[in-house]
C-alpha cells in the first residue's frame, strides 16, 4: 500500500482499519505541511520554557497538583514521572489491532499542530507502526477523562523504552528490547510532551472505530439474512414496497427496504405462494427495514462523531499561534480530552446492535419453531426426534441476545470523582467501548446462527430456488458450512460462518 500521510485533518476510519490491521500494516508518515505546523507550535512551548512563564503541565504539575510550580531543571523529570505514574492499567492487554488504531489516532491528533510536541514524537509513533512494534496496553483503568490516561500512558511508556511491547511476530517482550530489534531509538521526552501523549480519547476511539467498521458489515449482512429468512418462511415482500418507505423516509430504512427488495427479486419460492391468503407477516419479517434501518442511521451518526474526533486536538493545554514568525501564541487550558461525545456514541452503538441481534434471534426462532416455520421440519432437523437439529443453536442465540441487553446499559450515565475532586465528572467512555466490543462479537455470532439456520431451511425447500442474490448468499454460507444431514457438533461451523461474516463476504452479496 501507498504510505498514509497524516496531517490531523483528514484521516478516515477506513484508513484507521488499514493501518490497524497487522496483516496489511499500511505505512504511516507525517505530512510535510503538518511537520511545519508541529514545529511552529513547538517553538511556542520552547519560548514559554525559556522565559520561565506559568503554563499548565509545562511549568506546573497536573490535575490537582496544577498549582505546584516546576523549575526548569525539573521539566524532563516531570515528563518521565507523569508517564510512569500514569501507566497503572490492569486487565487483559488490548488486541494488537486496537492498540495500533490508538497509536495512529494519537499521532494524527498530535500532527494537527495544537499540542506543542516535537515532530520526533510523531515520527517515533509512525516508525513503531511501520515496523510492527506495538505497546502492551492493559484494557482497564480509564474513566474517559482526562481522556484515556492509563492506556495512553502505557503507549507513552513504550516510546521511552520502558514497559512491554508486542513485536511484529506477536511476542511479548520488554519495550527497550523490542525497539532495539526494530532499530527505533527511544524518545527522551521534553516539556509538555508527556501530557500531550497521555491526555486524549484515542483508546476508546480506537476500539470504537474498529467496532463501528465491523458493525457496518453486520448490518449489511443482516439485510441479506433478513431477505433469506423472509423467503424461507414464505413471507411477503409487500412490506418492502418503495412507496411505504418513501412515506417515512429515514435514510437507513429506505436503504434496508431496497436491499430486501433486491434479495427477493426473482425468487421461485416467493412466486410459489404469491396467491396465499396471508395478509402480513410477523414484525421480525415485516419490520426489518424499520429496525435494521434505525441501526443504519445510528451507525451513520456515530461515524460522524468518530471521524470528527479522529481529526481533533484532544489534549490539554492546547497551543494556538498568534505570530508564527516570532514563535508567539496562546497556551489555553480546556477540556477537549473529555470523552462524553464518544461515550454517548459508543453506548448508542451498543443499543443499536442489541436490536440487530434481537430481531435476528427472533427470525431464527421462527425458522426452528414448527408452530411458526411454515411447514419446515421441527428445528430444521432431518428425522426430528432422533435428531435435535437447530434446537440448541437458537438457545445460544437467545443467550447472546439477552447478554447484549445487559451490556447495552449505558456506561455514560455514570461518573465517579477522581484527582482530589479536580476531575469531578467523567465520561466512562472506555467502559462503553469495551462493552461495545463484546456486543459486536455477540451480534456477529447471533447472525452466524441465523445464517446457518436459514441455509438449512432453504435446502429443505429445494428444488424451489431463492433469488439470484439469495443463491449467492446461500453459496457463501455453504462454502464454509455443509448441510446438516444429521446431528453433529456445530461450534466449528458457527465459528467459520462468523469469520466469513466478519470478512464481509455475506455483506458483499449486496454489492
Amino acid at each position: 500500500m501507498n504510505a498514509l500521510h497524516i496531517s490531523g485533518n483528514d484521516l478516515t476510519l477506513e484508513e484507521v482499519r488499514e493501518v490497524a490491521d497487522p496483516s496489511t500494516r499500511r505505512p504511516v508518515l507525517l505530512a510535510p505541511d503538518a511537520r511545519a505546523a508541529v514545529n511552529r507550535a513547538r517553538a511556542v512551548v520552547d519560548e514559554i520554557v525559556a522565559g520561565d512563564k506559568l503554563a499548565y503541565a509545562i511549568t506546573t504539575g497536573v490535575g490537582k497538583l496544577s498549582d505546584v510550580r516546576i523549575a526548569g531543571d525539573q521539566i524532563r523529570e516531570l515528563q518521565i514521572n507523569l508517564v510512569r505514574s500514569h501507566a497503572c492499567g490492569v486487565g487483559e492487554p488490548l488486541p494488537v489491532a486496537e492498540t495500533r488504531a490508538m497509536m495512529l489516532l494519537r499521532a494524527n491528533s498530535l500532527a494537527k499542530g495544537n499540542s506543542g510536541v516535537r515532530p520526533v514524537i510523531i515520527d517515533t509513533l509512525c516508525e513503531m507502526l511501520n515496523r510492527g512494534v506495538t505497546p502492551m496496553v492493559p484494557s482497564q483503568g480509564s474513566v474517559g477523562a482526562s481522556g484515556d490516561l492509563a492506556p495512553l500512558a502505557h503507549l507513552a511508556l513504550a516510546l521511552v523504552g520502558e514497559g512491554e511491547c508486542f513485536d511484529q511476530n506477536g511476542t511479548r517482550t520488554r519495550s527497550g528490547e523490542a525497539l532495539k530489534r526494530a532499530q527505533i531509538k527511544p524518545v527522551v521526552l521534553e516539556s509538555k510532551e508527556a501530557i500531550s501523549l497521555i491526555n486524549g480519547t484515542q483508546a476508546m476511539l480506537g476500539i470504537g472505530s474498529l467496532a463501528l467498521l465491523a458493525a457496518e458489515r453486520l448490518v449489511d449482512s443482516a439485510d441479506v439474512l433478513g431477505g433469506l429468512c423472509c423467503d424461507a418462511l414464505k413471507g411477503t415482500d409487500t412490506a418492502f414496497d418503495e412507496r411505504i418507505h418513501k412515506a417515512r423516509p429515514h435514510p437507513g430504512q429506505v436503504r434496508s427496504a431496497a436491499n430486501l427488495r433486491r434479495m427477493l427479486q426473482g425468487s421461485q419460492i416467493r412466486e410459489s405462494h404469491r396467491g396465499c391468503g396471508r395478509v402480513q407477516d410477523a414484525y421480525s419479517l415485516r419490520c426489518i427495514p424499520q429496525v435494521h434501518g434505525a441501526v443504519r442511521d445510528t451507525l451513520t451518526h456515530c461515524r460522524q462523531v468518530f471521524e470528527i474526533e479522529a481529526n481533533s486536538a484532544v489534549d490539554n493545554p492546547l497551543v494556538f499561534l498568534t505570530d508564527p514568525k516570532n514563535a508567539e501564541g496562546d497556551i489555553i487550558s480546556g477540556g477537549n480530552f473529555h470523552g462524553e461525545p464518544l461515550a454517548f456514541a459508543l453506548d448508542f452503538l451498543a443499543i443499536a446492535l442489541s436490536a440487530l441481534a434481537g430481531i435476528s434471534e427472533r427470525r431464527t426462532e421462527r425458522l426452528v419453531n414448527p408452530a411458526l416455520s411454515e411447514g419446515l421440519p421441527p428445528f430444521l432437523a432431518s428425522g426430528a426426534g432422533l435428531n435435535s437439529g437447530f434446537m440448541l443453536p437458537q438457545v445460544t442465540a437467545a443467550a447472546l441476545a439477552s447478554e447484549n441487553k445487559v451490556l447495552a446499559h449505558p456506561a455514560s450515565v455514570d461518573s465517579i470523582t477522581t484527582s482530589g475532586n479536580k476531575e469531578d465528572y467523567v465520561s466512562m467512555g472506555m467502559t462503553a467501548a469495551l462493552k461495545l466490543r463484546r456486543v459486536v462479537e455477540n451480534t456477529r455470532n447471533v447472525l452466524a446462527i441465523e445464517a446457518m439456520a436459514v441455509a438449512q431451511a432453504l435446502d429443505f425447500l429445494a428444488p424451489l430456488k431463492t433469488s439470484k442474490l439469495g443463491q449467492a448468499a446461500h453459496a457463501a454460507i455453504r462454502a464454509v458450512c455443509p448441510t446438516v444431514d444429521k446431528d453433529r457438533v456445530m461450534y466449528e461451523d458457527l465459528a467459520k460462518i462468523a469469520a466469513m461474516i466478519a470478512g464481509g463476504k455475506l455483506a458483499d452479496v449486496l454489492r
